[in-house]
């Protein structure tokens, strides 16, 4: 596994195993720096939405760098106030036109709206057919609103994004997206930095002379999710794609799944 691993989706689309997140980076000079040094250092997956306001910045870096757009893989977001058939369509339009691309490598419904899943659902699927998306999936769902969409639909959510990280240990969603072939991706992978100077974490830094950070980025991939941390901060960005040179034994990743204590850090 290097930084250029990708995993295969459901429809045959390869999506780099990690990414960049730019939740909550200001949009300008800040963003742009940060997803310019990412593509530098070898990242090939940027997620943004149209919640963040900053798909231009990201749009911007990937017209100007020298990168082919087919090796740059970049997702983002229906937002819940846009959710709905036709809306959804209007709210994919305006999306491409923020990023000034030609398509979307992922589009994913930003959170479950109750009443609103079936008409998203089918404007999804019509976005995917009509090469408006690569791939299409959902974020912030549960098992339930999983099967709602899997008994209704021909057409599977390719990919689920949701906060995952071992003090947020959800093993039966898990379970589920990999017996369904939906790719569970992680977001807030790193706890916003609240578990960072856990024990058991610090305890693994020694071991494996890696960071907290690191190590909660190598038990996501080694539990085979994508994990996408944020970070405006060159020196973490560089940090954070260093999780490919080691391994977590057995042993501690028994260690890591035990520390599930239902910690959010993201609420709607």
């Amino acid at each position: 596994m290097s930084l250029h691993s990708r995993a295969i989706l459901n429809n045959g689309v390869e999506m780099p195993r990690l990414g960049l997140g730019v939740y909550q980076s200001p949009i300008g000079e800040k963003t742009l720096r940060s997803v310019r040094y990412a593509l530098n250092v070898g990242y090939r997956h940027i997620d943004t939405a149209s919640l963040y306001g900053n798909e231009g910045d990201v749009g911007k870096v990937v017209q100007e760098c020298e990168i082919p757009r087919e090796e740059i893989f970049i997702t983002t977001k229906v937002w819940n106030t846009d959710q709905g058939y036709d809306t959804t369509l209007r709210a994919c339009e305006r999306s491409l036109r923020r990023l000034g691309l030609p398509y979307i490598d992922l589009y994913l419904i930003h959170w479950p709206v109750e009443g609103m899943g079936k008409d998203t659902w089918k404007a999804m699927i019509q976005l995917l057919r009509s090469g408006k998306a690569r791939a299409i999936g959902v974020s912030n769902y549960d098992v339930f609103q999983l099967q709602e969409i899997l008994e209704n639909f021909d057409v599977a959510p390719s990919v689920n994004q949701v906060e995952f990280h071992p003090f947020l240990f959800q093993e039966q969603l898990l379970q589920f997206c990999n017996d369904n072939s939906i790719q569970l991706e992680a977001y807030s992978p790193l706890t916003r930095g609240n578990k960072l100077n856990h024990p058991s974490l610090i305890a693994l830094e020694e071991k494996y002379s890696k960071t907290s950070a690191q190590i909660l980025i190598r038990w996501s991939l080694q539990h085979n999710l994508v994990v996408i941390p944020k970070s405006t901060h060159e020196n973490r960005i560089k940090e954070n794609s260093k999780v490919f040179d080691f391994h977590i034994d057995e042993r501690d990743m028994k260690l890591l799944d035990s520390l599930n204590e239902d910690f959010h850090t993201v609420f709607l």
